[in-house]
């Protein structure tokens, strides 16, 4: 078994290293939503973080005595009610760039883009630093401008909505941890 979950784990690396030449996917089940572009993956043993390219989910503070940022909760419940404990698959595009996460990657779920739904739904703003090579923005940039035309989820905010970059900076808040 151990001998199995290093032969996966070095499958994983390298179709996480040719991210943006490989297109294949793999068949992961997802074991815990941390928040609304993190979740915990596992497949024969083999243990992984996800953090979701190209999309930046509100907020979630980890202190009791700092506030959650808006539509924070409510994009990780939407996230967990899509895809929590139901088998998924990953296109890797690398090593994430947080201590704690393994990859970036895209999760799809029947064939649907989960990262793009997040966006869709207003539970997501798209990300655009760092871009993996071969990853492709622009269908994510075109669900963002529908739904911010259809005021969808955080974006019924207004004037009031802040990017979840600029409300860590403001909050002081840290990346959502992991074990």
């Amino acid at each position: 078994m151990k001998k199995y979950g290093i032969f996966i784990m070095l499958v994983l690396l390298i179709q996480f290293a040719l991210g943006s030449t490989a297109s294949t996917k793999t068949t992961f089940r997802i074991t815990r939503v941390y928040d609304g572009d993190t979740v915990m993956a596992v497949r024969n043993g083999v243990v992984i973080y996800v953090m979701l390219v190209g999309i930046d989910a509100p907020e979630i503070s980890e202190a009791a005595n700092m506030p959650d940022q808006p539509y924070g909760r409510k994009a990780k419940e939407y996230l967990a009610s899509l895809i929590l404990d139901k088998d998924v698959e990953i296109k890797g595009y690398g090593k994430a760039p947080y201590p704690d996460n393994n990859i970036i990657g895209v999760i799809f779920l029947n064939g649907r883009n989960i990262n793009l739904e997040m966006v869709r739904q207003g539970l997501a703003e798209v990300f655009q630093k760092d871009l993996p090579p071969g990853f492709d923005i622009t269908p994510y940039l075109e669900a963002e401008k529908q739904a911010r035309i259809n005021r969808a989820g955080m974006w019924s905010l207004g004037n009031k909505y802040v990017s979840p970059s600029r409300w860590r900076q403001m909050h002081k808040v840290g990346m959502t941890k992991r074990p």
